[in-house]
């Protein structure tokens, strides 16, 4: 009996684990359509790598400053379906695909990504390290 319930534990403790993550994603999407940089910021590694699905690359500070400056305005980002997720002890890496809304330099856009993401838990966060996105539509 005390082997069946440290299974169950575990398997229930991942799953909490797995939900965090994913959770965490959309309040970093919300809080990129609120431009809350400053809620955004804790969210981001300080080596932040965010590739864009036009292929530009932006740091944490240059991600932040085009957030928060409307150099790119989100006003929707949402997944189109159920994300997918794989964690390795405090690395976990998500991808799925997401409908963005927004205006980049004045120029209205509505397009869905391919996107993958990487994430390590920091000090009880998961925390972006990495973003990759690919136009679909």
């Amino acid at each position: 009996m005390p082997i069946v319930l440290l299974h169950l534990f575990t398997f229930t403790s991942i799953q909490a684990q797995s939900k965090n993550v994913l959770e965490n994603e959309q309040i970093r999407f919300q809080r990129m359509v609120a431009k809350d940089t400053s809620g955004l910021s804790i969210m981001l590694g300080d080596d932040l790598l965010y590739i864009h699905s036009n292929g530009h690359k932006e740091t944490k500070a240059e991600h932040l400053k085009a957030v928060g400056s409307g150099t790119i305005t989100y006003l929707e980002m949402k997944p189109v379906g159920q994300p997918a997720l794989r964690k390795f002890h405090k690395t976990a890496y998500t991808f799925g695909e997401l409908n963005v809304r927004g205006i980049v330099n004045g120029n209205p856009f509505d397009i869905v990504l391919h996107y993958s993401a990487l994430y390590k838990k920091q000090r009880g966060r998961w925390i972006l390290l990495n973003w990759q996105s690919t136009k679909i539509k």
